[in-house]
């Protein structure tokens, strides 16, 4: 628990501030997660006995995600060429002696799509107008659902909501993250539209807690979908208590992807 501690306070003072201000320390430091998550992610199918083309895999991560920084429309062009040099990696790896190629094509496609193109939206949430304010309405309320799940969910959890994907997991824990994202997004909803330039009521930012507190762990359980068929606990070791990269943005991931659209669709 003390590592767990530690790690978490050194991502609050260390990431809080990055996170509001942007510009290339953003970039970096999101870039780095990313890139670190695409290595995890190829490593967890290597454990399992796939081939994944792992360096192709992050550098095609972190090209994508330099272009929506730089508000450049390569995210598609990118992608598409990722995938035909993917598929040319992996048809000479045939060629090569690798009995799983096709297979292995595919788990190095998702590696990109999914880490890198879906979890983009990180970047892309913060490259909009306000984008600090919108990054921290966002992330808050997934970090809630996870708080709230965890800490009612250890105590009173008699349910079990997922056995096979994720046994601790209970409905009385799903329950709580989701109140709690509730109540993070009608607070902060009320706060950043009376001290901030945002403009949000505090019915549609309960509502929108009640979208991330729903959804956002399906992030956490695909995760634990891909360790389980490779026998394995975490992703990796870079924050201690907490595993790896992956295990720590799997729920980000989809945080972004529904505070993006919620801000282009509904708040602006």
């Amino acid at each position: 628990m003390s590592k767990r501690t530690l790690t978490a306070l050194f991502l609050i003072f260390f990431g809080i501030p990055i996170l509001m201000y942007g510009n290339l320390p953003y970039i970096i430091f999101i870039g780095f997660l990313l890139a670190a998550a695409a290595w995890e992610y190829t490593n967890i199918f290597r454990a399992a006995g796939s081939r994944p083309a792992t360096w192709l895999v992050v550098l095609g991560v972190i090209v994508i995600n330099i272009g929506r920084y730089f508000h450049l429309s390569i995210d598609f062009p990118v992608l598409t060429i990722g995938v035909l040099l993917l598929m040319i990696y992996h048809l000479v790896d045939f060629e090569r002696g690798a009995e799983h190629a096709g297979m292995d094509f595919s788990v190095s496609l998702g590696a990109l799509v999914y880490i890198g193109f879906v979890g983009g939206y990180l970047i892309s949430l913060r490259q909009l107008e306000n984008g600090g304010w919108w990054v921290m309405f966002a992330l808050p309320c997934v970090f809630m659902t996870d708080i709230g799940a965890f800490l009612i969910g250890s105590v009173y959890g008699r349910h079990h909501m997922t056995p096979r994907l994720s046994p601790r997991k209970s409905w009385e824990g799903f329950a709580a993250g989701v109140v709690s994202a509730m109540l993070m997004g009608g607070i902060l909803a009320y706060a950043y539209s009376t001290w901030g330039p945002l403009h949000i009521s505090i019915v549609t930012g309960a509502a929108f807690g009640l979208f991330v507190g729903v959804l956002t762990p399906l992030g956490d359980l695909g995760e634990s979908m891909l360790k389980r068929q490779a026998g394995l606990k975490d992703s990796g070791i870079l924050f201690p208590g907490h595993g790896g990269a992956f295990d720590r943005i799997d729920s980000w991931i989809w945080g972004a992807v529904l505070g993006f659209y919620f801000v282009t669709w509904f708040a602006r």
